[in-house]
């Protein structure tokens, strides 16, 4: 205490001349329109500008929870908005439970993902606690990401798009044209459109999307855009490759879809043992 008071002592003159500072100024805006009118304009821009600053702190801190959010408001309409597609075959009809979509959708946080190998693996921070389960697309804003592999009560593994042995489905979207998408290993902003016939007319800009004709994805999800075109080297296909929609070097949430149909449509596919005779 004895040094606040030595200290202090030592600044008297200082103190002083503040106090009679402060003095002046206040009695030169209190008893002068146009400078009072100036002084506090100047002390609302700087209080608009300390205000605006610690707002923009708090807001950049607290954009992950809301990204969170986000992601599981966009996952749950994105479940109604299934419910209410017409299909292109039939006339309109009020939606009951048989009409009702088949997909699902959920939202993850991306917590790991690589892009430098050939065999690319996501790791999610939803598991089977929350209803994720294998086998379930995923796919972000821009468009397809993967497909889940494996999962643990609190997180999942996807292989990535970019993975050599992953296919997904896909069609092009001006001719209505099915083939698979497949990454090659080489740059992960590209990718093959495989088993394309030579006769089909494709240019480049066409955009590829997914077929719907798996139990994996809904139809329609972006997949890439056609960026090249030759003939196949000793096939009957084109040598076609699709720049990726989806940024995998800066993914960060994604969505999960969820086909509630799909082991009855995939038990459709598996051969059936022959009856005894």
């Amino acid at each position: 205490m004895q040094s606040i008071l030595l200290f202090l002592y030592r600044i008297r003159v200082f103190l002083i001349f503040v106090l009679l500072e402060t003095i002046a100024i206040y009695l030169i805006v209190s008893n002068n329109s146009q400078q009072g009118s100036v002084f506090f304009n100047s002390s609302n821009k700087l209080s608009a500008s300390i205000l605006n600053t610690q707002n923009n702190v708090v807001e950049y801190f607290s954009l992950s929870s809301v990204n969170k959010s986000l992601v599981e408001k966009n996952a749950e309409l994105l479940s109604e908005l299934e419910k209410y597609k017409q299909p292109k075959d039939s006339s309109f009809i009020e939606i009951d439970s048989v009409l009702a979509s088949n997909f699902h959708f959920r939202g993850a946080k991306v917590i790991n993902n690589s892009i430098n190998l050939s065999q690319n693996f996501i790791t999610l921070n939803k598991g089977s606690k929350d209803g994720i389960k294998e086998g379930m697309g995923v796919f972000n804003e821009e468009g397809v990401v993967g497909r889940v592999k494996g999962v643990t009560s609190n997180y999942s593994s996807v292989i990535s798009l970019l993975h050599t042995e992953l296919l997904v489905s896909s069609k092009i979207v001006t001719n209505e044209v099915f083939g698979s998408t497949k990454w090659d290993g080489r740059d992960p902003k590209f990718a093959k459109l495989l088993y394309v016939p030579r006769h089909v007319v494709v240019k480049e800009g066409d955009k590829v999307v997914t077929s719907g004709y798996n139990a994996v994805f809904p139809e329609g999800i972006p997949i890439g855009t056609v960026v090249e075109v030759k003939p196949g080297p000793e096939t009957n296909y084109l040598d076609i490759t699709i720049e990726l929609a989806t940024d995998f070097t800066k993914l960060s949430f994604v969505y999960l879809v969820e086909n509630s149909q799909a082991e009855e449509i995939n038990s459709l596919n598996q051969p059936k043992e022959e009856a005894d005779d």
